[in-house]
């Protein structure tokens, strides 16, 4: 697995020097623009809106527009120029619970693994983190931008999340018409969420829409029509607590094993942070 970046993160005093993996990998499947005509592929060319030169990589560079078509050129060298050794680093800021931070601050995760040398203070960091169950909070510059991240120890090591600054985040809608939930409601509600409770087991989730592409893919080579599954029925309209009523006999009805999400029930391998 390649690197995607390596920094030091700053604890105090301590330097803790390590490489950061990423953690999460896109599986999509990829459908290409082709002409409508000839189903060639529809292919994208960089010219200059001067000139109208077709550019490879080697003839382009970034610049930053000041006025009206008027740029002055920025190099790689000269923004590392600007940088200084301790914004190259990750300075941890403060700490916090992880229940602090809404997850719409999170952008991407990696997995951290200490460079040589470093292996004894990331443990001591790491298992620290993991006792006092808090997560730290730093900050560092990755290519032309600050980035802020939360660092988050885990039983098998450290994950590092870059996080979204509060103005990149849009206005959550904050009002909406609430009603009282009436109590025998409240109780059922919460008697549905306990029959429904079971552990996260990440295995279970499957990117299902994908697998059926793929077999709408492997239809089309095999030369065969594509079909619409059955559709099924709406049902009657119930009322909410005729709803939650149903739902609870369905999920009680369940062999424990046969709920969903999740499987059977296994210990929790890790801490729960708070």
């Amino acid at each position: 697995m390649a690197v995607a970046h390596k920094s030091v993160i700053s604890f105090g005093l301590v330097a803790i020097p390590i490489a950061m993996y990423t953690a999460t990998q896109d599986n999509d499947i990829r459908l290409n623009q082709l002409h409508k005509e000839d189903s060639e592929r529809v292919r994208y060319k960089k010219t200059c809106a001067h000139c109208g030169k077709e550019l490879a990589s080697g003839d382009i560079v970034k610049g930053y527009e000041y006025d009206k078509d008027r740029y002055v050129v920025i190099t790689d060298d000269e923004i590392e120029k600007i940088k200084t050794e301790k914004e190259k680093a990750i300075q941890i800021l403060h700490f916090v619970r992880l229940n602090e931070i809404s997850p719409v601050y999170y952008e991407k995760t990696y997995m951290a693994v200490p460079e040589p040398g470093g292996e004894k203070a990331f443990e001591l960091l790491r298992s620290a983190l993991m006792e006092e169950q808090k997560v730290a909070i730093g900050k560092t510059i990755i290519g032309t931008r600050d980035t802020l991240m939360a660092i988050i120890p885990r039983e098998e090591g450290v994950l590092i999340s870059t996080m979204f600054f509060q103005d990149e985040v849009k206005d959550l809608p904050k009002t909406y018409p609430k009603t009282e939930p009436q109590k025998a409601e409240m109780d059922m509600a919460r008697l549905l969420i306990n029959a429904m409770d079971t552990p996260f087991n990440p295995e279970e989730y499957h990117d299902e829409y994908q697998v059926k592409l793929r077999a709408l893919i492997e239809t089309k080579i095999a030369g065969r029509e594509v079909t619409a599954p059955k559709q099924e029925g709406a049902g009657n309209v119930i009322n909410l607590m005729d709803a939650l009523k149903a739902s609870v006999e369905k999920a009680k009805g369940q062999p424990e094993n046969d709920k969903e999400p999740g499987a059977k029930k296994k210990p929790k391998k890790e801490k729960a942070m708070a």
